[in-house]
């Protein structure tokens, strides 16, 4: 009854986050029971391992969704947070109610796929599903259910851990802090400029053969162990350096004499880069990597896979919902500071520009990043 209580204030965008994480989990949930079923009907024909690893990157996708918009829900709604706590919810009842909360969505969507698999069970889907489905063989009660607890579980867990508590909450926060530590930025520099040497070394031309080549899943063909150590490297540096790169095109932007607009636009993005380069940082590598693996399917035909197709829209899915709930819990933090600015005087056009300039800025930092880690990834599938 409380979480009743709780959806009737909810507005439109606490609905879309709650039926957004019940939309990803039904999907995740629908790959762990084609596993199963896959299991089920062929034992012997293939590594029932491999096929619940295929299941690993929507299930991290769903939990980076769910940290990242139950970390909002604090900035986006004080109000709420702060009516908890006048009615006595510490910071850590806090933390396992909004926890709660996500584990219910993400159990509702499982359950409605448990219904559906269950149905198309019962004589309904044809022969091209009965192997998804394990068509004729009889079902142990408590395999979907145990391999449905993982997604509420991990979902729940990850918002939990999310949670700022203490001094983050409303009310009690205290200004996050805005810099890059200098070992961090080393560290991605490393590996960005060592992984991207090793892959350029491994497929140079005239290079020894690698004596055990990967197999790449989703019909990718395979590559040698050094070049894709190599652009994991790269990629992982990339990844890293997008926060560091967004606050320096900050700085950029307010170097020397600016302008008002220059000024607004540099100072925002760098107090801003430090949260939105985790968000970013993955959405530009999911994307780079579904953009490669397009690439590679038309210069290969008959090589693409309807599975990974699927997995890739629903990670890239996650990635964009969670960039727009960071953005939305941004934009809450700097509320005041617009509406100071705008009884100061200043025009909604010059801050109108300094959001066009920002973007900009911010698409200037991911092209290169982005492009960077697509770029490498081509060159290991060649």
């Amino acid at each position: 009854m409380f979480y009743l209580r709780l959806a009737r204030g909810y507005r439109v965008p606490d609905l879309g986050r709650w039926l957004l994480t019940a939309l990803a989990a039904a999907v995740v949930a629908g790959f762990l029971l084609r596993s199963l079923g896959r299991a089920m009907s062929d034992p012997a024909g293939g590594d029932p391992l491999v096929r619940l690893l295929w299941c690993l990157p929507p299930l991290a996708a769903v939990a980076w969704f769910a940290a990242v918009a139950a970390r909002s829900v604090p900035a986006r709604r004080p109000e709420r947070i702060a009516g908890l706590t006048a009615a006595g919810a510490g910071s850590l009842r806090i933390r396992t109610l909004v926890a709660w909360e996500v584990a219910l969505a993400a159990t509702l969507g499982s359950v409605l796929t448990l219904l559906l698999f269950l149905v198309l069970r019962n004589d309904v889907a044809g022969p091209t599903l009965a192997a998804d489905l394990g068509l004729g063989v009889p079902l142990p009660p408590a395999a979907p259910v145990a391999l449905l607890a993982f997604v509420p579980l991990t979902a729940g867990t990850a918002a939990a851990c999310a949670m700022p508590v203490g001094d983050a909450m409303p009310g009690r926060r205290v200004p996050a802090p805005t810099g890059f530590g200098v070992w961090r930025i080393a560290l991605a520099t490393g590996l960005g400029v060592s992984g991207a040497a090793l892959e350029l070394i491994a497929l140079r031309p005239g290079a020894a053969a690698d004596g055990r080549p990967i197999h790449l899943p989703a019909g990718l063909g395979s590559t040698s162990t050094a070049a894709l150590g190599g652009w994991a490297a790269s990629a992982l540096g990339l990844a890293l350096l997008t926060g560091p790169l967004l606050a320096w095109a900050g700085r950029l932007l307010a170097v020397g004499r600016p302008t008002p607009l220059r000024l607004l636009a540099g100072r925002g993005l760098t107090a801003q880069a430090r949260r939105l380069g985790a968000p970013l940082a993955v959405l530009t590598l999911a994307v780079a990597l579904v953009l490669t693996t397009i690439r590679y399917w038309i210069g290969t035909p008959d090589s693409a896979d309807a599975l990974p197709a699927v997995e890739a829209c629903l990670v890239l899915g996650c990635a964009v919902a969670a960039v727009i709930a960071r953005l939305a819990e941004v934009r809450t933090d700097r509320r005041e500071v617009t509406d100071a600015l705008l009884r100061l005087g200043t025009s909604p056009r010059l801050l109108f520009g300094a959001v066009a300039l920002r973007t900009l800025a911010v698409g200037s930092t991911l092209l290169l990043t982005g492009g960077a880690t697509a770029a490498l990834a081509a060159a290991g599938l060649r």
